[in-house]
């Protein structure tokens, strides 16, 4: 595991540091530890040949870029993830996030501060201005960790994403960055 002098960006309890190949096996372990908590919300790797797929993506896209949380008291241990997709740049610089928690770090605040260190990397690193997080109804701990993100609601989009075999409604978050103030945690 990497030592913080790897992290993009550090606060009190985590880092976010980019994925690597050599990240496969914890993750994919950590995400079949939590089917129950994904489920029917989230569907991350949990094949090698899965991650591999996943996390090159992440790895050599232009329009993606993706971020692991690592909690720094406990030697790097992967936390979490959270994800960048649909990247427009010019006029609209604008991102979607995806994230999940994993079981084992799940309910312990470690995603609000890692959300918290993509959203100042997104704005002041990325230069991008607006990120968006679209969030089936039913999953209240998405919403919440949304709101205390300070993203402000900003409509309903019926039959929005195609998610385990169905199209499904999300609730549309946004943030921008004037609303995101200055950074809470101090930049690695």
């Amino acid at each position: 595991m990497p030592d913080s002098t790897t992290y993009l960006a550090e606060g009190p309890r985590v880092g976010i540091r980019p994925y690597t190949c050599a990240d496969g096996r914890e993750f994919t372990a950590r995400a079949r530890e939590s089917r129950e908590l994904h489920r029917p919300w989230l569907f991350p790797p949990t094949t090698d040949e899965e991650y591999a797929a996943y996390a090159g993506a992440l790895i050599a896209g232009r329009s993606k870029t993706g971020f692991l949380i690592c909690e720094r008291q406990a030697g790097g241990a992967v936390a979490g993830f959270i994800n960048i997709n649909n990247i427009v740049a010019g006029a609209f610089r604008c991102g979607a996030l995806g994230y999940g928690a994993f079981a084992h770090a799940a309910g312990r605040g470690l995603m609000g501060e890692a959300l918290g260190l993509v959203v100042r990397h997104a704005f002041d690193v990325l230069e991008l201005h607006r990120l968006e997080i679209n969030v089936q109804p039913g999953n209240a701990a998405s919403i919440a960790l949304a709101r205390r993100g300070g993203f402000r609601r900003e409509g309903f989009s019926p039959g929005f994403l195609f998610v385990d075999g169905a199209w499904r409604d999300h609730e549309r978050w946004a943030l921008t960055a004037e609303m995101a103030g200055p950074a809470p945690f101090a930049q690695s």
